[in-house]
């Protein structure tokens, strides 16, 4: 496989903690584990979560965007998704989701989507549930103890951190945007980490 091009460097997602797992590691997740640390903790392959935020870009820019529904439960990730999906123009739903939110035409919260993006499988099973229900493709961000039966696309990453959170969704973004062919270049994109991180 050729080596491709990474969104941001090696030291920045470092410093963003992206790469940290937890200390347990799912069978699920074995190939995107990079090694163990000292401390236990797993770290992630930072060269497949970016080869996934590609794939994932890609895959967002081909679809009406009024399509794509963005999850939080975590509170770290609500600031993220909002920003993403004011950006890209999704539609996203932080905090509870509602049962029969996309199974339900009856309820007045029903919505349509063709892709559903989670933040945290563990925490978003209701919303994967439905998204299953309907055939709807599944991106998830997914730590090193995460389980992705179900998951369409896994992107390997610290689901946890608030700047691993603001890092990952405001890449994708940028990355969406550049696939779409929205921007050209990345100095196109005038947002900053910073306007993706939940504030303390």
């Amino acid at each position: 496989m050729m080596e491709e091009e990474l969104l941001l460097s090696e030291e920045e997602y470092q410093k963003s903690g992206v790469h940290i797992g937890t200390q347990i590691k799912s069978k699920d997740m074995q190939d995107y584990i990079f090694k163990i640390r000292n401390d236990g903790l797993y770290i992630l392959d930072i060269k497949k979560t970016n080869h996934a935020l590609i794939v994932a870009s890609r895959m967002l820019s081909r679809i009406d965007p009024s399509q794509i529904l963005v999850v939080a439960q975590r509170q770290y990730a609500f600031r993220p998704v909002i920003k993403f999906s004011e950006i890209l123009g999704t539609k996203s739903i932080v905090g509870r989701f509602i049962p029969g939110t996309l199974t339900n035409p009856q309820m007045k919260n029903y919505l349509e989507a063709k892709v559903v993006m989670v933040t945290d499988p563990l925490a978003d099973t209701q919303v994967m549930k439905e998204a299953r229900m309907i055939g709807a493709p599944i991106i998830a961000l997914c730590d090193a103890n995460n389980k992705t039966d179900y998951v369409d696309l896994v992107i390997p990453t610290n689901n946890k951190g608030r700047r691993s959170l603001a890092v990952i969704y405001w890449l994708l973004a940028r990355q969406t945007l550049k696939s779409r062919g929205a921007i050209k270049d990345d100095s196109d994109f005038k947002y900053s980490v910073d306007d993706f991180e939940a504030q303390l």
